[in-house]
């Protein structure tokens, strides 16, 4: 598996107000909504030395009133989490990437739950309307998740589980070529165990290979064990792990 195409398509589904690319390093800033659209991902071969780079992604995120955060995905790092290690730079939120093939003869059937209806599309309002509710979002947090996902440019597919006018559960695919990304997938606290979370992931592969998609990828935090091991049980293994740096409060002053 191309791990360098599977980890554009995954910030081009999460996409970042405004970003630039550095020598082989990309600089994404969303006023502060999220790491991951708010970090410096070293994506390419870099020719620069590293300190004079950190420095200017310093001063960068300084200016923007934000903390310089690395993302280091495992297969790019190429020594430099040592280098932010040196200058006081925190580990933060190891995660790991998942996927798995999808086959077009073989969609994953969508298992119904008695006290749920199958998953529907919803419209992008509708649908963060009912994540934020389950996830408990903040109206902050909601305006920022609500701009990011306005600026997805490839194929999005929000899905809910209601029952009647309640939200059970909901799910968010972003469909780039063949490669199909899973994002925000929340199940209301009561009803979480009972298979409702595994009933619309189902549905959004079935969506995805509908529609063409070869691959599916996910992100989930290295210390989820429930959540490893549902996505152990539809077929996804570990292809990569990022990791962010933080800088100390004094970096880029």
């Amino acid at each position: 598996m191309d791990l360098r195409r599977l980890e554009e398509a995954a910030l081009n589904a999460w996409p970042a107000e405004r970003q630039q690319l550095f020598d082989g390093w990309l600089l994404r800033c969303s006023g502060g909504y999220t790491k991951r659209a708010n970090s410096v991902t070293p994506l390419y071969q870099a020719t620069l030395d590293p300190a004079a780079k950190i420095a200017a992604c310093e001063r960068f995120y300084a200016d923007q009133g934000l903390p310089c955060i690395f993302r280091l995905p495992s297969f790019a790092e190429g020594g430099l989490d040592d280098v932010l290690a040196r200058r006081g730079y925190r580990e933060l939120d190891r995660t790991l990437v998942l996927a798995r093939d999808l086959h077009p003869s073989a969609a994953p059937p969508t298992r119904g739950s008695p006290a749920a209806p199958a998953a529907a599309e919803a419209a992008l309002d509708g649908w963060l309307d009912a994540y934020s509710a389950l996830s408990e979002s903040s109206p902050a947090q909601r305006a920022g998740h609500r701009a990011i996902l306005g600026r997805i440019a490839a194929r999005p597919a929000y899905l809910l589980l209601r029952a009647g006018d309640t939200p059970l559960a909901c799910g968010l695919g972003v469909l780039e070529g063949e490669h199909f990304g899973l994002f925000d997938i929340v199940v209301a606290a009561e009803r979480r165990g009972q298979g409702l979370g595994r009933q619309l992931i189902d549905s959004l592969l079935a969506w995805a290979i509908g529609r063409g998609a070869r691959r599916a990828y996910l992100q989930v935090v290295a210390g989820n064990a429930p959540a490893r091991r549902l996505y152990d049980r539809l077929g996804f293994s570990e292809q990569y792990q990022y990791w962010y740096r933080q800088a100390p409060p004094e970096a880029g002053r």
